[in-house]
């Protein structure tokens, strides 16, 4: 078992920090301040709430470069990626600073009382279990919500950006947030049964891998808690005959390699029908290959290294092993020989069931390509997986799309463009790729408890 946190820059494979691990007292202290902070916190108005997320955005914006570096250090992102993730986080903040009193409003319920509202009230200390991949993000997109529907947050994040977890609860303790309201433990993944059954937890958020998932869901049902679960996914890129191939090939490319590939909404798995499918892969193969690889600091650069040199072996296998069992190897399919964990941007053709990079998912810059006989086999193909996070269709024909994403079993289809995260919009999946949602009206009512309030007629006595 590890003494301490070592974080290295995967552009490198060089140390860049080393973090103690929390005592139990001081976890427990931070457990009592976060408990005692919602007490207090319950009792504020939603404009008090606002002013903090705003004050919270605005120390975003501010610090905007400083944090992206920490990013690009820490896991490798682009630095014009890791920028835009900072300015998506503020922006989460104004967003439910802006819309919490509409979306948490008591509302008016005929039935047979005088009167009945269902009204939303905060539930407590959220435990939140984020992963490095988006560090900045995946945490806002939990916090931002949840603090405004008055509860409080403790951030368990991926030892591998520590650096980024501190700098978040730095934010919010410059933006003069109460002491416990947000706050980050270093502590071990093996101590997270103890934390999600300890009693001053009232309920857990995770965004990571299935396994963890598992993990997670198990120790909250044990401990009858509420969680969120937003887990891995193998999301398909689907290209009927019909689509406009310049546009399909262009975000195909966006879609698959943002983030270097490591994002649990990145297409994975491009199903093409057959008629467009001889065009579509030398196309898509091409621009692969064009992709800009290099120092994540370059703000030219769009294709950085794999985050970790366990999850660039992970991606050399399932490329090796799809290969040998008959899939092509179109372009790339190794790791570059530089320092750092760098892997080939990477197109692997006539991809089937039954081969690594179909049934699992693929982390890092490597796309599948699968030949689809038709619209039929498409869904078919793109229902195939264990896995029901997110899901792309390219066509001309809206219309037609529209009647296939009632088909697709996904939390989240999008038709002619890329996959994505949006405040105003739930974000979440089913199947393998876990339950609940995030964001939008129906991500802030997942940590409240929705009260029925049922108002009888006056009694009079004689």
């Amino acid at each position: 078992m590890p003494s301490e946190i070592v974080t290295v820059d995967p552009a490198t494979g060089k140390t860049l920090e080393r973090f103690q691990y929390m005592s139990p007292g001081e976890i427990g202290a931070r457990l009592d301040a976060g408990v005692s902070a919602y007490r207090s916190w319950r009792g504020t108005s939603f404009d008090d709430r606002a002013q903090l997320l705003h004050r919270v955005a605005a120390g975003l914006r501010a610090q905007r470069q400083p944090l992206a570096e920490a990013a690009v250090r820490e896991m490798g992102k682009p630095i014009a990626q890791a920028l835009a993730e900072v300015e998506k986080c503020a922006w989460c903040c104004d967003y439910f600073a802006e819309h919490a009193t509409a979306l948490l409003a008591a509302r008016t319920v005929e039935s047979n009382a005088t009167h009945s509202t269902v009204a939303f009230r905060p539930l407590g200390l959220i435990f939140a279990i984020m992963p490095w991949n988006f560090p900045y993000w995946q945490v806002f997109r939990a916090a931002a919500p949840a603090l405004m529907a008055g509860n409080s947050l403790v951030l368990k994040h991926a030892d591998s950006t520590t650096r980024c977890a501190l700098e978040i609860e730095q934010i919010f303790t410059g933006a003069g947030a109460p002491d416990g309201l947000f706050s980050t433990l270093l502590m071990r993944n093996e101590n997270a049964d103890e934390r999600i059954s300890d009693d001053r937890i009232a309920a857990v958020t995770l965004t990571g891998s299935e396994r963890a998932g598992v993990a997670v869901a198990s120790a909250a049902g044990a401990a009858l808690k509420k969680c969120v679960l937003e887990l891995g996914g193998s999301d398909p890129f689907i290209v009927l005959g019909d689509a406009d191939l310049d546009s399909a090939v262009e975000f195909a490319i966006k879609a698959r390699f943002q983030n270097n590939g490591q994002s649990c909404i990145a297409a994975k798995r491009f199903i093409v029908e057959d008629g467009l499918y001889d065009r579509f892969l030398p196309a898509f193969a091409e621009a692969a290959a064009a992709q800009r690889v290099g120092n994540p600091m370059d703000p030219q650069t769009q294709l950085g290294p794999c985050a970790r040199s366990d999850l660039r072996e992970a991606l050399a296998r399932q490329v090796t092993e799809t290969a040998a069992r008959g899939a092509r190897v179109v372009t790339g399919g190794k790791p570059i020989e530089r320092e750092g964990f760098f892997f080939e941007p990477t197109i692997v053709a006539d991809v089937a069931k039954g081969m690594p990079m179909f049934d699992e998912e693929t982390f890092g810059p490597a796309a599948s390509v699968t030949r689809a006989r038709d619209e039929a086999h498409a869904i078919g193909l793109a229902n195939d997986s264990t896995f029901g996070l997110g899901a792309n269709i390219w066509t001309r024909d809206a219309e037609r799309a529209t009647r296939m994403a009632a088909e697709i079993e996904s939390g989240m289809v999008f038709i002619n463009g890329m996959v994505a995260s949006d405040p105003r919009l739930p974000f979440g999946g089913v199947k393998r790729s876990g339950y609940g949602r995030e964001l939008s009206e129906f991500g802030i009512h997942e940590f409240v408890n929705i009260q029925t309030v049922w108002v009888g007629p006056e009694r009079r006595s004689r």
